[in-house]
């Protein structure tokens, strides 16, 4: 296999999983009658759209969550971000993995897990009295509940740019006469606000796709969102396809938007120390103000993480909700339940786990690919290679679900993934994509421009140098992407309810279906054990990637 065949191979896999998706979804969305197999009535769906009550409602309420939940993510991630970065906190690695918890946690589960705490009768009632309904069940509830999960997006960013960049300017500031505020606000925060935007318009990208969160809580807040309004589209009859399309596309143009704003604030700004490497964290000494952090990030770690993490496992153990929090209402026969011969469970484990597989090893095959065709062969079209594997990462689950379904569900194939697992699969590897590209990629330009060219030199094909020098130098950075991948897949909601064919079940839809039933401890206890797996994976993952650093 020479390059112009892996070029060819990976163009087409690329055309496969992501252009032409996007490609049925624009045209559905221009011709109404697309879907039928006929160009008629260009444009004839844009008037029905704008005359649909509930548009208004959609746009803005998905514009004002998004933008809060950014703000919010900002107000928290900001401060603890700082402090993590310029200062020496006790036990750092125990708060970065605290505020790594939540942004592993589905947000679904995360929404179910504060229906269980908040609403009337609920764990929190139970215990103080207090209720907490009406707040949870409005646009400040769903606002806070998606905070609580994607604000480590900007902790993370905010943390790591300081820790990259080091305080040798500010020292040098404070050297020449500046305060430590006057240094902060003219050197570090400067510095700092690539990585902050880029933190705050991730948080709004991931907020406007989400769709478990005004899932489970928008319709008794009065919250519809433009993820709610296409899956009601695909879901309800008639099944309104030209509608979900144009719905699609706008919510493209928004996750699109956000996506651009962040490559053009960051795309030409690099916070990096000057000897090109991290530095470790050897910040200013907090002295007695260590107190107050540790009790402000122990807060903030015990509202985002314990809470629902305690409210999940009193579910799963309980025998029953009525019972209430008591050691007489304590049970393991949810988490026997699952195990029970013929049970559904034990299908729906194996068949997330089979899925979730299969994209990990297919994703990073195809990301090994990509990143070698544009990093080390530099290939024409490498701009478009590498666009169209990053553009998922601005592609909602609910928009590839809709693309794959206008793809595949035609006449014309003589062979179709529609209706079969094969199309979770798909969408699966069309969403997470991404992952290994970055991943790989920057493993790759680490490796400098000296040792593929030896290799050429001795005689060995571009193949020969991929699989024999650069494959073993990048595999772990490889192997965690494909274990993130791995653990994001076993859980992915939107795309599995919106293809999984009839008679298979997911672990995600396993549990919605479970609260939708009313068997509220068999979800959580599902929810439990894949959320104790996705974090062993993810710490498996990071643990590899440290390592590849070091090398």
């Amino acid at each position: 296999m020479n390059q112009k065949m892996i070029a060819r191979v990976t163009i087409a896999l690329l055309a496969l999983l992501v252009a032409l998706p996007l490609l049925f979804i624009v045209l559905q969305a221009v011709f109404p009658h697309f879907s039928a197999g006929t160009f008629n009535d260009a444009f004839a769906g844009v008037p029905a759209l704008l005359a649909e009550p509930q548009l208004p409602a959609m746009f803005s309420g998905t514009l004002r969550i998004a933008t809060g939940v950014a703000l919010l993510s900002m107000l928290i991630g900001l401060p603890l971000g700082i402090v993590r970065g310029l200062f020496d906190v006790p036990w750092p690695k125990l708060w970065d993995l605290l505020f790594l918890i939540p942004f592993l946690t589905p947000p679904y589960i995360a929404a179910l897990s504060w229906m269980l705490i908040l609403q009337t009768q609920g764990y929190l009632m139970q215990l103080t009295g207090l209720d907490l309904n009406n707040l949870l069940f409005s646009k400040s509830g769903i606002v806070l509940v998606m905070t609580l999960n994607i604000f480590p997006v900007v902790y993370f960013a905010v943390s790591r740019s300081l820790l990259a960049s080091g305080q040798r300017l500010a020292q040098v500031a404070r050297v020449h006469g500046a305060t430590s505020w006057r240094a902060f606000c003219h050197i570090t925060l400067p510095l700092l606000s690539p990585a902050l935007a880029a933190g705050m318009l991730l948080a709004f990208t991931l907020a406007v796709e989400e769709y478990g969160v005004p899932a489970a809580l928008g319709t008794r807040a009065g919250v519809v969102m433009l993820t709610v309004g296409i899956e009601e589209k695909l879901a309800d009859w008639p099944i309104d396809m030209p509608g979900a399309a144009l719905l699609s596309v706008v919510l493209i143009a928004i996750a699109l938007g956000g996506w651009w704003l962040q490559r053009k604030l960051t795309g030409s700004s690099d916070v990096t120390s000057v000897s090109g490497k991290p530095t470790e964290n050897v910040g200013a000494r907090l002295g007695l103000a260590s107190i107050p952090v540790v009790i402000l990030m122990a807060l903030v770690g015990f509202i985002a993480v314990v809470l629902p993490g305690l409210s999940m496992a009193i579910t799963a153990f309980s025998s029953t909700l009525s019972g209430g929090v008591s050691l007489a209402n304590l049970t393991m026969k949810h988490f026997a339940a699952l195990f029970a011969e013929r049970g559904d469970a034990l299908w729906a484990l194996g068949t997330s786990l089979s899925l979730a597989l299969a994209a990990a090893l297919l994703t990073g095959f195809l990301g090994l690919c990509i990143a070698w065709l544009v990093v080390l062969q530099k290939v024409k079209g490498r701009a478009i290679i590498d666009a169209l594997s990053l553009m998922p990462a601005a592609l909602p689950g609910v928009v590839v679900g809709v693309g794959l379904i206008l793809m595949w569900n035609r006449a014309f194939w003589p062979v179709s993934p529609y209706n079969t697992w094969a199309i979770l699969l798909l969408s699966y590897c069309c969403l997470l994509l991404p992952w290994p590209v970055r991943y790989i990629s920057s493993a790759m330009r680490q490796l400098g421009g000296n040792l593929e060219p030896a290799a050429r030199v001795h005689g060995a094909s571009a193949f020969q140098a991929l699989r024999l020098i650069v494959l073993p130098l990048i595999f772990p950075a490889m192997l965690a992407a494909m274990l993130m991948v791995f653990a994001i897949a076993s859980r992915e909601l939107v795309t599995s309810l919106l293809l999984a064919p009839a008679g298979t079940q997911t672990v995600a839809v396993f549990i919605w279906r479970q609260f939708e039933q009313g068997s509220v401890g068999q979800g959580m206890a599902m929810a439990t054990l894949t959320l104790i797996a996705g974090l062993l994976l993810m710490l498996t993952a990071l643990s590899l990637l440290q390592r590849s650093t070091k090398r």
